[in-house]
């Protein structure tokens, strides 16, 4: 158990001897398989403490399935770390489970804690961290932790950090000498043993402050795990060695005894032990937090139709935003707009988008502009032998364009005879256009044929199918949440109740 007074997130590791001299240089290719886990497992990872949070807020208590997962989560991390870029201290593959193995070099154990304040829990995480943050950015490189803090799945802290920097010039020594220096592995457990505890006090599982420590190190101070000297490697005995194992316990395990009695809550012997998270609740929660995360945005889009179709809607349409764009040539021509008619002859262009329209105004004003949208066959033969920009995108928020070579149009634009519609005069012109399924191109002009040409283009639309996908993504989202919502349930809630005590005779 830790000793009293100690910090209750304990990492320990012990450094193998020998070491291969040449495996760190593609560790980091056979960890991917770990990578990819972790991904989904940070995933998860995310979404539980957000339910944490909530059940800490209103009960003051972290729940003791999804404690559990989480801490299992970090455990898995830190062993990968361990393995490959975040210290290279052992060549033993790391394990694909999140309990702790008594047999690998690397360990990670956290007190349960029986009490959480329901008030830390709105400002740790972020406020009071703040300072830790910024030290264990410099450990890790460039903010990577922020980048994880703030909903990204990376597992990987080391990158060009000082930890990743120590940890290569390790590994570099170990390739001409043959042997680790004990006092670089010494350091780099330290900033690993800082970068976790860190962790834990913001994925909310624990109250007490980390310490501006930095206990360099493979042993904890808070733990009674004896490390092996590097020169003796821990023993890889079919059964793993019983004094490491009951040296390490579990405390984050159910039916641990704690300060209130030998059971979970002091009241009666304990259970058991924990039916633990077995690979398919492990399964059940990531697909859970997937189907959160789909539904967040589904959600999202939701809220933002809704929001288009009442408050963003006026007269009518939809504003869909303003641009200007500007060309030294005699047009400006959108790429060619491919509206296909659904099986059937339904016009699914006109049902989804309804009636565009185009507000365009010279810039500066004062000068008349003619603005059309034709076939876009016709449209290309208009333009053949001009010069003209097709607008492509944008870059860096400001429109990119193509060029294209020629010279003044032979025809003016209000005498071509290809225009489905038009609109054209100076000040500002309005073109509706009831969409209507095939291929279109827009283009603006100088009323009399001139360069360059300089505009400003509002677009709206009515889009009448609006409403239903609002509707249709809304209903989704709830039913992936739900659905999430219980694969994450009800396997946190098996993983957190002890199994019967066997019964002898």
């Amino acid at each position: 158990m830790a000793a009293a007074g100690a910090y209750p997130v304990r990492v320990d590791a012990s450094l193998d001897s020998p070491l291969s001299r040449w495996l760190w240089l593609v560790k980091w290719v056979l960890v991917i398989p770990h990578y990819l886990v972790l991904a989904f497992l940070w995933l998860a990872f995310a979404v539980l403490s957000v339910v944490a949070f909530f059940a800490i807020l209103f009960t003051g208590r972290y729940p003791r399935g999804i404690f559990e997962f989480n801490v299992g989560v970090l455990r898995w991390t830190w062993r990968v770390q361990y393995y490959a870029i975040g210290a290279f201290g052992t060549d033993r593959y790391p394990p694909f489970t999140l309990a702790d193995d008594p047999g690998y070099p690397a360990h990670l154990g956290i007190d349960y804690p029986r009490h959480l304040s329901r008030g830390l829990v709105l400002v740790k995480w972020w406020l009071l961290a703040l300072p830790q943050y910024i030290i264990i950015g410099l450990f890790t490189g460039s903010g990577a932790w922020f980048a994880w803090h703030y909903g990204s799945s990376n597992a990987n802290w080391a990158g060009t950090g000082l930890i990743g920097i120590l940890a290569l010039i390790a590994a570099v020594i170990l390739l001409f000498t043959g042997e680790y220096p004990r006092q670089i592995f010494d350091f780099v457990a330290g900033l690993n043993r800082w970068v976790l505890r860190v962790a834990a006090y913001a994925g909310l599982m624990t109250d007490s402050y980390p310490p501006f420590r930095l206990d360099m190190g493979g042993q904890d101070p808070g733990s009674t795990l004896t490390v092996p000297p590097p020169s003796a490697p821990p023993p890889l005995s079919a059964a793993p060695g019983r004094d490491l194992a009951e040296s390490y316990p579990k405390p984050d395990l159910p039916g641990a005894p704690g300060p209130d009695g030998p059971g979970p809550s002091g009241q009666g012997p304990a259970a058991a032990g924990p039916s633990g998270w077995t690979a398919g609740r492990v399964i059940s929660v990531v697909a859970g937090a997937v189907l959160v995360a789909c539904s967040l945005g589904l959600l999202g889009g939701g809220a933002g139709a809704v929001w288009a179709t009442t408050a963003h809607r006026h007269a009518g349409y939809v504003d869909l935003g303003t641009r200007s764009y500007r060309t030294t040539g005699y047009a400006l021509a959108s790429r060619q707009i491919q509206l296909d008619t659904a099986t059937g002859g339904w016009d699914v262009a006109r049902s989804l988008f309804g009636t565009v329209r185009l507000r365009i105004t010279a810039t500066p004003a004062g000068t008349a502009v003619f603005t059309g949208i034709a076939p876009a066959g016709a449209a290309g033969r208009y333009l053949s032998g001009v010069a003209y920009a097709t607008i492509t995108g944008s870059h860096g928020g400001h429109p990119s364009y193509l060029g294209h070579a020629g010279g003044a149009p032979a025809v003016l634009p209000a005498q071509a005879g290809i225009w489905t519609v038009t609109a054209a005069g100076a000040g500002t012109q309005t073109l509706t256009w009831p969409v209507t399924s095939g291929r279109w191109t827009v283009i603006a002009m100088n009323a009399d044929g001139s360069a360059p040409v300089s505009i400003r283009i509002n677009v709206a639309a009515t889009l009448p199918a609006l409403p239903w996908v609002a509707t249709g993504l809304l209903i989704a989202g709830a039913i992936f949440l739900a659905a999430g919502a219980l694969l994450i349930a009800l396997p946190a809630r098996a993983a957190s109740r002890p199994r019967a005590a066997p019964v002898s005779g």
